[in-house]
């Protein structure tokens, strides 16, 4: 089998990723920042029912430094850039995003390519697809790109274009060969209380930290089913120079959401709010709570977009988009991660 670099291994994505390749046989290499996380990940990867074992190497590497990725990425078949930062709140320096996110994909590439790794899969972003564009009727598929000059662009929606265009150019430049995947908002079981800032949706529906849903839509998928797209990407002879979306089925409204919490989880989902937020009172509460001013360009803004590409071209099956709501929030029960949820055995 390959020896397969993921970076970010610690990360949500990056740590199924991670997990999927040992359990199909695999050797893995992952970089954490701080080489002490290693007995979290291996808590997280035995969680998502991979047994690391010798199979699995640490390295430390850091985005915005040099030291660490030629070690890490000697020797390998393949590398899954997974690894970006992705914070909850916006940053006062858009810089602060943008820089690490492509250089970071950049220095992976350099790595790579002096490696002679066959082929890189980066993880994008439908934020690299479907942003900064006037009304769209026809859904969102691979040859779209966010317009940077469009209004209210975040900085992470720019940090995701930014850092795909400036890998495409540097693969295209004699790097290695390339295939990117594109998730919408990734949701599914969380491992451990570290997840990423997309799960902060239904803990936060689940919590009841919302008195109502703001008018935003969404597209979902399921952590699993991006890992595996990842990898598909990765194997699959097809898939070089090709850019993947990742979304299943079709955008959801948060109050269909909130509807698919309550009918599942019954008393479990008691605080998941019911009545739809007017914007008018969502651009008031962004003037104290920065989550919600990162919002505010979408809000009642309806998108869709479609995997076709790869389902037809990989065979890629994502689960249903409600199915990977509910996984998120009993996980986050059985983690004890919700008020008044205290950790089952």
């Amino acid at each position: 089998m390959s020896t397969v670099l993921v970076t970010g291994g610690s990360g949500f994505v990056g740590s199924y990723c991670v997990a999927q390749l040992l359990q199909a046989g695999h050797r893995v290499r992952t970089t954490v920042r701080q080489r002490g996380r290693e007995p979290e990940v291996r808590a997280m990867l035995r969680e998502a029912g991979a047994e690391p074992g010798d199979g699995l190497a640490f390295f430390a590497a850091d985005l915005e430094n040099d030291a660490g990725w030629a070690e890490a990425a000697a020797g390998c078949d393949y590398v899954l850039h997974v690894a970006s930062p992705f914070p909850s709140n916006t940053p006062k320096d858009e810089d602060e995003l943008i820089r690490p996110a492509r250089e970071g994909a950049l220095r992976v590439l350099g790595a790579a390519r002096a490696a002679g790794v066959k082929r890189v899969v980066l993880t994008s972003s439908f934020a690299a697809v479907g942003y900064g564009h006037p009304r769209q009727e026809a859904p969102f598929d691979e040859t779209a790109w966010t317009d940077l000059n469009g209004p209210g662009l975040t900085a992470y929606v720019k940090s995701k274009a930014i850092a795909e265009r400036a890998a495409w150019d540097f693969a295209r430049a004699g790097g290695p060969e390339l295939s990117v995947v594109n998730p919408v908002g990734i949701l599914g079981p969380v491992l451990g209380p570290d997840y990423s800032t997309s799960i902060l949706l239904i803990q936060r529906l689940m919590d009841g930290a919302m008195p109502g849903c703001p008018r935003l839509c969404f597209g979902l998928v399921d952590v699993r089913d991006v890992a595996d797209l990842h990898i598909r990407a990765m194997s699959h002879p097809a898939a070089g120079g090709e850019r993947f979306l990742a979304v299943s089925g079709n955008f959801l409204w948060m109050t269909e959401m909130a509807r698919v919490l309550r009918a599942r989880l019954g008393p479990q989902a008691r605080r998941v709010p019911k009545r739809q937020l007017p914007n008018w009172l969502v651009r008031l509460a962004s003037l104290t709570d920065p989550a919600v001013k990162q919002i505010l360009p979408e809000l009642g803004k309806e998108k869709n977009a479609t995997s076709q590409k790869a389902q037809s071209l990989l065979g890629w099956a994502p689960r249903p988009p409600e199915e990977a709501i509910v996984a998120t929030a009993e996980s986050l029960l059985r983690l004890g991660l919700l008020k008044a949820s205290p950790r089952t055995p």
